[in-house]
């Protein structure tokens, strides 16, 4: 028989293929097999923060390629080594407090570009900062829950890691999830038969940071597991911050009883920052990204571009990095030449092309209704290379793809994933449209 080390090896080379380069090499590269028993496959990895991004995003695949390849259906479990702590799915503390603030930090990945330092705060988002602040610096005493919500790249996400950040350094345990994950945990967890394991992981934490909470609406199971969350930890003095694109009283499907709970604290909004700030948050990004005399530039980028945040960052990396290309000076001319088409994610419509062409599609019927196989095939493999090759959410790509729903996103995605994994022919159609991809990339480059 061969040794749980020779048969991850194979996983290995199978996955290989599956997956993009940069995740194979960031997530998979240090992993190895150690043993099997009784049809539970022992996985190691390096850290917890490992653990959770693997059981999150590719334990179908993986448990269907280890099923393949040892003939017999084959559960996963990823352990810690140094720590020798198994895991199923992601764990929302990476240890466990001892009740007091001389517990160790959490070990979960806060951004380090979000932190309080370099958020940029205006008169429209200065409330919303300031209780920030404040939740961070005495977590439980001030606004809890402190509910934050605005349109999609106004910094609510920024401030929930900045929450973290302080929390970290002060030596609590400070946990950050999304509807997502929170809702592909619990599945996962029911599906196994351990929900209170599941709830169990949040039980002592200090702060939870909980993202794009309105994502969770008409998921009934999981709003209850989620309220029951939420009130164990309020009952117990615990901070909760959330995050939403809407207030609490807008999330229509929201009973009257977890609304409440939602309002019980702040609620505080963060509106599309004013021409002076739009002017401050390019002016710190280009002093960050080092690109000296775009003052004219900056002030031309802050008064086309007024939707959020994001937009903003993403028009002046694409122009600076648009001008070293080309070579040609930032004017005036070449600004409003070259913000044309920056709506949108330049990595998504570099997908959305290739795709499109590859099949022979009129770009359209990615984002239309046609329902025939050619046009739902490609449009799922759109919605799955977006996810694995691009930095945007489910909700982005459902907004890129004709305003679809995040749900059909997640499921266009994961049949995409657990079909690779028994298709040769869709692994060889993936692998040409990303050899599209990147020759449209090349191309771009060139002046």
């Amino acid at each position: 028989m061969e040794s749980a080390k020779e048969v991850w090896e194979k996983a290995l080379g199978e996955l290989q293929i599956h997956v993009s380069k940069a995740n194979y090499s960031t997530w998979l590269s240090s992993s190895q097999g150690i043993s099997c028993q009784d049809n539970i496959f022992i996985v190691g990895i390096p850290n917890t923060f490992v653990a959770e991004w693997l059981s999150t995003r590719l334990y179908p695949l993986v448990k269907q390629t280890l099923t393949n390849i040892m003939g017999r259906d084959i559960d996963i479990r990823f352990t810690v080594p140094s720590q020798g702590t198994l895991q199923t799915g992601p764990l929302a503390p990476a240890s466990q407090p001892d009740g007091g603030t001389s517990s160790k930090a959490t070990q979960y990945r806060f951004n380090p570009k979000y932190t309080f330092d370099n958020f940029v705060v205006g008169n429209l988002n200065r409330l919303a900062y300031a209780a920030s602040v404040e939740v961070a610096e005495k977590p439980g005493c001030a606004y809890n829950p402190l509910f934050l919500h605005s349109t999609t790249g106004q910094g609510k996400t920024h401030l929930l890691h900045a929450i973290g950040h302080v929390a970290a350094k002060n030596g609590l345990q400070a946990a950050y999830t999304t509807s997502e994950r929170f809702t592909n945990e619990f599945v996962l967890a029911v599906r196994q038969k351990r929900v209170e394991d599941f709830r169990s992981k949040f039980r002592d934490i200090h702060v939870l940071l909980f993202d794009d909470v309105q994502f969770l609406a008409n998921k009934k199971q999981t709003l209850e597991c989620f309220l029951h969350i939420f009130c164990e930890l309020h009952n117990n003095n615990r901070q909760i911050v959330i995050a939403a694109d809407r207030s609490p009283e807008h999330i229509a499907s929201f009973n009257n009883k977890l609304r409440s709970r939602l309002q019980w604290g702040l609620v505080a909004d963060i509106q599309p920052p004013d021409f002076e700030t739009r002017l401050a948050i390019l002016q710190a990004k280009a002093t960050d990204m080092m690109t000296p005399g775009l003052e004219e530039a900056l002030r031309i980028i802050a008064e086309r571009l007024h939707d959020n945040v994001r937009q903003l960052e993403g028009a002046l990396a694409y122009l600076t990095a648009r001008a070293k290309l080309t070579g040609v000076n930032i004017t005036p001319e070449t600004i409003n030449k070259l913000l044309t088409g920056t709506s949108h994610n330049p990595d998504t419509r570099l997908i959305a092309t290739a795709v499109a062409d590859y099949f022979d599609l009129p770009i359209e019927e990615l984002t239309g209704k046609k329902r025939d196989r050619r046009a739902v095939l490609a449009r799922q493999i759109t919605m799955y290379l977006m996810r694995e090759e691009s930095s945007c959410s489910f909700a982005e790509i459902g907004k890129e793809l004709g305003d679809r729903n995040h749900a059909t996103v997640l499921h266009g995605h994961e049949k995409i994933a657990r079909e690779m994994s028994i298709d040769h022919n869709l692994r060889t159609q993936i692998s040409e449209i990303k050899d599209k991809i990147n020759l449209h990339k090349s191309s771009s480059q060139v002046p």
